[in-house]
């Protein structure tokens, strides 16, 4: 049988020649956003996959439609469209940014717990600080026996734990489930089995008891109906005094304004911040001024291998839609992610 594929997504000409050359028996098209929305209705009648981000087609336009392979590890964009509601399957880019995500948070941990804001903000000041000023202020804090909290524990806080624990930290982590993960071999790029992961892992449900835990707290979770807002200033002032804030899961799960309160008077010692309640991050945010904070622009989960790591997760799933298997990633809708 062959399928047909579109995608409206801005890869380079070799990705879509690599893709013919290992699946030559499927009929490959590639559109911008734009074009799709202008297409033939006969080409998009007989679209068996479309890898897209953002652009959705009627249902009505797409009768042949059985799986839409997104662009991103979250699906906080897709709920609520009628493809939400459909019954068409949706896969997810998970498994291709939990090592550079881990990375990242273990980056984020290292340059707050040695001062780096304040040293960034010497460094622009042209400032070089008295000995007294910094054994007061740059001692950086001790992380071996440090307790570090992940709030989201899935492949990507499985793989934040495995670095967490090469530098001495104890991990605690709150899935939904309370259980360990076991992610697609093939796709999970985490280096160790759920098996042999140490951390101990508790549902949702005792999120207060993470938070007054963590020395460290790191925020992973999807952003779902059940995640939004779960984080507020009551949750904030559980963490104990001077306690570091990393957030690389999505805006509308931290309180924004109770985490720069926070910030500012002290009781949290240090913020990370990748991801934003709005975005782009408007220049008149305080959190770009804001001397005790790492802010980034949404790049935690950008990955060195993303073409090849996506070309392998979209030829296994036609691979899988043509042999009738289910494919990789697949959303649960009840779950939300």
């Amino acid at each position: 049988m062959t399928l047909t594929y579109l995608s409206t997504l801005a890869l380079p000409d070799s990705w879509f020649a690599e893709l013919r050359a290992r699946l030559p028996e499927v009929d490959v098209h590639r559109l911008t956003p734009r074009e799709a929305a202008a297409a033939s209705p006969d080409l998009l009648a007989r679209v068996d996959l479309l890898h897209t981000t953002e652009w959705f087609p009627e249902p009505e336009q797409t009768p042949a439609l059985r799986c839409v392979q997104l662009d991103t590890s979250g699906v906080d964009h897709v709920r609520g469209t009628r493809l939400w509601d459909s019954g068409v399957a949706i896969a997810t880019l998970g498994g291709i940014a939990p090592v550079p995500m881990a990375e990242y948070a273990l980056m984020a941990v290292l340059e707050l717990a040695h001062r780096m804001p304040l040293i960034q903000q010497h460094r622009k000041d042209r400032s070089w600080p008295s000995n007294a000023d910094r054994l007061a202020s740059l001692t950086p804090r001790q992380l071996p026996g440090a307790t570090l909290g992940i709030v989201g524990y899935g492949r990507i806080g499985r793989e934040i734990a495995r670095l967490a624990n090469a530098f001495g930290m104890e991990v605690v982590g709150l899935s939904r489930t309370g259980r360990p993960v076991a992610g697609d071999a093939k796709f999970d790029t985490g280096r160790r089995a759920a098996t042999e992961d140490p951390t101990e892992i508790l549902p949702m449900e005792r999120l207060d008891e993470v938070m007054r835990r963590s020395d460290v707290l790191v925020v992973v979770v999807p952003l779902t109906e059940l995640t939004r807002d779960m984080i507020g200033a009551e949750q904030l002032d559980l963490l104990p005094a001077g306690a570091l804030v990393v957030n690389i899961a999505r805006g509308g799960i931290v309180d924004e304004s109770a985490l720069l309160e926070r910030l500012r008077d002290g009781r949290i010692g240090g913020v990370a911040v990748d991801v934003f309640d709005d975005e782009p991050l408007p220049p008149s945010s305080p959190w770009w001024s804001e001397s005790g904070a790492l802010v980034t622009p949404h790049v935690a989960g950008l990955a060195p291998q993303y073409h090849a790591q996506t070309l392998d997760l979209v030829v296994e799933n036609l691979t899988r839609l043509a042999e009738g298997r289910p494919i990789v990633n697949e959303v649960d809708r009840v779950s939300g992610y």
